[in-house]
């Protein structure tokens, strides 16, 4: 083993993470601390509260109890004082940690000491239980981050050197040993093995790759040494995508969300005025004492207070985007989940998307006493020499059924009919039936012709000066997927549509085998944008799925974009919405399901927050109740929403 790979397997790539996600440091020590900090302190204000309350128990209220309560105060409430704080400073606004230190500080004014610190106590407890349910929903995410390569073992005039990947040039050979990270994307020159792409595509089973199979950066390789050829600068690889994506999804908020941080804000004042009025009207008006009326006011500071309705979106979305990652599925932010909900018609781009992009042969007939395997051989000859998709087809199929092509002679390119050559002493031409003029009569292939292009199949004829030899009708296939991915979005009421460039009686064709409800068909790249634009005044919400730089336009146009992450374009996927990194689009199915999901825990903790929060402020003005069981209720509610939330990881 050489020094340099025993140094490549020194360098630690646990610091990529802590910088991609800052707020859930992965140190050992400070990450420690950020990570347990506001939990410990939580706990030490809680057992600072049980010692001041039993020094009362021993010696009567007193200058040691108060201390410990101030010392609870002050441990407990330094975090969200800091916040609140913040807030007030900086954005010169309100929020709900304000209005706890005011409900704790105004208890504590009042002698309440103990019901303050129950209160900063609890406060405290349900902050650092919220930090630790978010750190949760990010961690399925932030685990990926981990995967990121910082060197790699570059390989030129037979010397291995270990560099930094952002060194890597494209054009650079490196060598990934077993149990290594493939450093960058490329293609493999030397070597086989098995690479799990689970970080990448969602796919839990090892790819076998061979010499000229595309790997990606961030893969982790199996037991078998590859040689591969970078083909993407270390910024513009597929894992480095990913990496932006996820960090957008992050700090995206959905509308929802958006709404209710605007509501919080006016909340907040309206809950101080409410409480101003609280303390002041019924001394004056209902005779109450001043020390009663001020303990319902904070009683009613507390429980009015928003928390589980600010906490009823967010933990909820970002455990539906992990969700999502788990499975393949990278969404640029949360407010597409909400879409996804809403969607009513699904278009799908044809070609490279609900087909695998290649022409495979369907039939073959031959004529004139020659044999399938005789028409086949020759075609394969003639078509050696093309790089058309047709021809690849031909060839592709010859080669399964174990005919060998020959090199003919004389071999000359039609233009957009086919191409000519000499074979076997006979002038050969394969292409278009339209090049049969009308000296050679097509005879009894005429109807053969005629029913596989009414199929949707593309024909080519092979003929030469004796006259027809035989057909070869040839289609894209559809994805092994498709079928079942269409069932499942209509079981779920959404309908489905198809954009293609090509002929109609292909995409007819196609639709009729996949389900499909609506079908356009030669359509140019702006022509899909306009059909989804007729579709969303039709319909509302639409979803759009495609792989090429054509798709673009449409992709934008759409309310939710998805692109297919192995084999989309650059440009696909930088305007997509939604990126399916195993290609899979039956996990557009799933895309939809979870956001339903999502819509329906969203509801029930706001209609849940809501709840508690109506029955606290009843019950503080019909049953009189304690500071600490509005705490209880209120700070309750809080984490119980999370919780729900949290629901969505599974």
């Amino acid at each position: 083993m050489s020094a340099s790979y025993e140094r490549l397997n020194e360098t630690p790539t646990a610091p990529a993470a802590a910088a991609a996600l800052p707020a859930y440091g992965a140190g050992k020590g400070g990450g420690r601390i950020a990570r347990y900090g506001e939990g410990l302190a939580a706990l030490a204000s809680g057992v600072l509260t049980a010692a001041a309350w039993g020094t009362e128990d021993v010696w009567g209220p007193g200058t040691a109890s108060i201390v410990l309560y101030l010392l609870a105060y002050v441990v407990g409430g330094y975090v969200k004082a800091k916040e609140g704080l913040e807030t007030l400073i900086a954005e010169r606004d309100l929020d709900v940690n304000l209005l706890m230190l005011l409900a704790a500080i105004g208890a504590a004014c009042i002698g309440y000491w103990a019901e303050g610190a129950v209160l900063i106590f609890i406060f405290s407890l349900s902050g650092a239980l919220e930090s630790y349910t978010m750190a949760r929903s990010h961690r399925d995410i932030s685990s990926l981050m981990e995967c990121k390569p910082e060197t790699a073992t570059l390989v030129r005039n037979g010397e291995e050197t270990v560099v930094p990947v952002e060194r890597l040039e494209v054009g650079d050979i490196v060598v990934v040993r077993p149990g290594e990270r493939i450093p960058a994307d490329g293609v493999v020159k030397e070597g086989a093995s098995a690479v799990n792409q689970a970080s990448i595509t969602g796919e839990s089973v090892p790819v076998d790759k061979m010499p000229g199979d595309d790997v990606f950066a961030g893969t982790m390789n199996g037991q078998g040494a590859l040689f591969v050829e970078v083909t993407q600068p270390s910024a513009s690889t597929l894992f480095a995508k990913i990496i932006r994506m996820v960090q957008e999804a992050q700090s995206e908020k959905p509308a929802s969300q958006r709404f209710i941080e605007r509501f919080e804000r006016i909340y907040a004042r309206i809950i101080l005025a409410a409480t101003a009025m609280l303390i002041v009207i019924p001394p004056l008006l209902l005779g109450w004492s001043w020390s009663q009326t001020f303990y319902k006011a904070m009683v009613f500071l507390v429980v009015a207070s928003p928390c589980a309705l600010v906490a009823s979106i967010m933990p909820a979305v970002l455990s539906a985007i992990s969700n999502g990652a788990r499975q393949g599925l990278l969404l640029k932010g949360g407010a597409y989940l909400e879409h996804l909900a809403e969607a009513k018609v699904v278009a799908f781009d044809k070609t490279g998307t609900l087909t695998e992009g290649r022409p495979v042969v369907t039939d073959l007939i031959a004529y004139g006493g020659k044999t399938e395997e005789e028409v086949l051989r020759i075609a394969a000859s003639l078509e050696s020499l093309s790089e058309h998709p047709l021809a690849e087809a031909v060839l592709r199929h010859a080669e399964e059924r174990g005919i060998r092509a020959e090199r003919p002679s004389d071999w000359t390119s039609l233009t957009g009919l086919g191409v000519q050559a000499q074979f076997e002493g006979e002038t050969w031409r394969i292409g278009k039936p339209a090049m049969l003029d009308g000296t050679i009569g097509r005879g009894p292939a005429e109807h053969d012709i005629e029913r596989l292009e009414g199929e949707g199949k593309t024909v080519v004829a092979l003929y030469s000066d004796r006259g027809i030899a035989g057909v070869i009708a040839m289609r894209d296939r559809l994805r092994p997927e498709a079928k079942a991915a269409i069932a499942r979005l209509r079981e779920l009421g959404v309908r489905v549509a198809m954009l293609t460039g090509d002929q109609t009686r292909t995409a007819h064709a196609i639709a009729a085998e996949a389900g499909i409800d609506f079908v356009y068909a030669e359509l140019l790249p702006q022509d899909k944008a306009e059909r989804i634009k007729e579709l969303q005044q039709s319909y509302g919400c639409v979803v759009m799925a495609g792989d090429g730089v054509n798709d673009a336009p449409a992709l934008a146009t759409a309310t939710v974009g998805v692109a297919m992450g192995a084999t989309g374009s650059d440009a696909a996927l930088e305007t997509a919405d939604l990126v399916l990194m195993n290609d899979d689009i039956g996990h557009i199915a799933t895309a939809v399901e979870l956001g339903r999901r999502t819509r329906a825990v969203v509801r029930q903790n706001l209609t849940f927050a809501i709840a508690v929060i109506a029955m606290l402020i009843f019950s503080n003005f019909a049953l009189d109740i304690a500071l600490p069981f509005g705490v209880v209720g209120h700070e309750g509610s809080t984490i119980l929403v999370i919780l729900n939330g949290l629901r969505l990881l599974r």
